[in-house]
């Protein structure tokens, strides 16, 4: 993995992950159109649609949801006739930003989602450990202050995430009532 303090030169930033959440979709399709907007030097920002067949259908999964199957069995299941669609789109998504837990995984995955809890703009968290997220998420609470920004940590001690966002080395999940 990244040494502590390395700059953070390739992001991904995911929407789609659940096809009938569309605020994510939307930017993502904005951002593919107009690429400057989120370009900065030195950095390679790629804005990515996730789930596009669930996305076509407005549905959450079309087999299974892709914000689960982040596992190494799923990672390493044979490609078969019968796989279903989120694993192999998992491996495909694996292939292109990762692999995960590797160095040459992304630097940063920012998955955006929706939700109908009253939670407002959210930031959720996986490892309050990781310094470059938690010095991130104090320069955007200070950016949208004096607008609140919650912070939702899910740190558990020995689950390990199979989360879209969890192939990067720096993952976050923005939901968005």
């Amino acid at each position: 993995m990244s040494s502590p303090g390395a700059p953070v030169r390739r992001v991904g930033l995911f929407g789609g992950t659940h096809g009938n959440e569309l605020s994510g979709v939307l930017l993502v399709r904005h951002w593919q159109q107009h690429g400057a907007e989120i370009q900065r030097p030195g950095v390679q920002v790629k804005p990515f649609l996730t789930n596009p067949r669930a996305v076509e259908r407005c549905t959450r999964y079309i087999d299974c949801d892709l914000n689960r199957v982040f596992d190494p069995e799923s990672l390493g299941r044979p490609v078969v006739e019968d796989i279903p669609y989120e694993v192999r789109r998992a491996q495909e998504i694996n292939h292109i930003f990762g692999p995960k837990g590797s160095d040459d995984a992304y630097d940063l995955i920012f998955d955006l989602h929706n939700t109908t809890s009253n939670m407002g703009g959210t930031i959720i968290l996986e490892n309050s450990r990781d310094d470059f997220t938690i010095q991130m998420v104090h320069y955007i609470k200070n950016a949208l202050a004096p607008e609140p920004c919650p912070v939702l940590l899910i740190e558990h001690p020995s689950l390990k995430y199979a989360t879209t966002r969890s192939v990067a080395k720096h993952p976050v999940g923005k939901y968005q009532t």
